[in-house]
C-alpha cells in the first residue's frame, strides 16, 4: 500500500512539474529568404495570451507543454505548433503570395553612415581648425584661450563654417528619427495608411531623445501610446486655420 502510495504521489509531482509555465524564448523567419520577421503575433490557445515578437524577431511566450501556439502574420500563412518539452523555438512562415523584394538604396544607408560621408565631403569645416575647442591649454600655463578658435567665431567663413556645421547635425538628429520612426513600423502597428498615417505622424514625432534612448519594446509602447491619444483628439496639435481679413482698407 505503501508503494503504491509512493508512486502516486511521484506521478502527481511529475504532472504538476509538466502542468506549470515556463519562458519558451524564440525567433521568426520567413521560410523562403530566411530573413527575420518582425510583428509576428503570437496566441497560446489555452490561455488566450497574445504576443509579438520584437523588431529584431524574437520573442518570449509563458507556455507549458502541451499548449498550442499560433503565429500569424498578413502575408503568410498561419503555423500552428504543439510545445512538447521545448525551451526554444526557431518558426519559418511562408510567404502567402510571391512578393517582390523591395529595395530601398536609402534604408542600405544609416543615418550614421551619411552623417559620416558628408563629414568626409566638408572635410573643412570638421577639420584639424574646426574642431579646436574655445579653449587651449597652453604648455605650462593651464588654459588658454585658442586664437584659431576665437577666429573660427568671429570671421566670416568661421561663422558659415559654424551654421554649415549646425545644419548638417540637426539633418543627422532628423534622419535618425525618420530611420526609426518610419511608415513601415508605424503602420503595422497602428493600422493607419495614407493621409492618417502621414497625420499621425506629423502630429506625435517622437523626439531624438526618445529615438535614441529607447529599447524596442519601450518605443513600441510609446507608438500605441500616442495612437490611443490620437484616437480620442485626431485634431489635437492640428494648426490653425488661417482667418482671412474680409475688411477693405479705407
Amino acid at each position: 500500500m505503501k508503494v503504491w502510495a509512493i508512486i502516486v504521489l511521484c506521478a502527481v509531482q511529475v504532472t504538476a512539474a509538466f502542468a506549470q509555465d515556463k519562458t519558451i524564448d524564440g525567433i521568426v523567419f520567413d521560410n523562403n529568404s530566411k530573413e527575420r520577421i518582425a510583428r509576428v503575433n503570437i496566441v497560446n490557445t489555452r490561455t488566450a495570451e497574445s504576443y509579438y515578437n520584437n523588431l529584431k524577431a524574437e520573442f518570449k511566450v509563458k507556455a507549458r507543454s502541451g499548449d498550442v501556439l499560433i503565429f500569424s502574420k498578413t502575408g503568410y500563412f498561419n503555423d500552428t505548433v504543439t510545445l512538447k518539452n521545448e525551451a526554444t523555438l526557431v518558426i519559418y512562415l511562408k510567404p502567402s503570395s510571391v512578393q517582390l523584394r523591395e529595395v530601398s538604396i536609402r534604408s542600405l544607408v544609416t543615418p550614421l553612415d551619411q552623417y559620416n560621408r558628408t563629414k568626409k565631403d566638408y572635410t573643412k569645416i570638421y577639420g584639424h581648425i574646426a574642431d579646436k575647442g574655445l579653449l587651449s591649454s597652453i604648455s605650462g600655463q593651464g588654459a588658454g584661450l585658442s586664437i584659431d578658435a576665437l577666429w573660427n567665431m568671429v570671421s566670416k567663413e568661421g561663422r558659415n563654417a559654424t551654421h554649415l556645421r549646425a545644419i548638417i547635425d540637426r539633418d543627422y538628429r532628423e534622419n535618425v528619427i525618420d530611420y526609426r520612426f518610419n511608415r513601415t513600423l508605424v503602420g503595422s502597428i497602428t493600422g493607419l495608411d495614407d493621409v492618417k498615417l502621414t497625420d499621425f505622424m506629423f502630429k506625435y514625432r517622437p523626439s531624438y531623445y526618445i529615438v535614441t534612448s529607447t529599447n524596442d519594446y519601450d518605443f513600441i509602447k510609446y507608438i500605441r501610446t500616442s495612437y490611443k491619444r490620437y484616437l480620442r483628439n485626431p485634431e489635437a496639435f492640428s494648426l490653425q486655420p488661417l482667418i482671412s481679413d474680409d475688411k477693405t482698407a479705407p
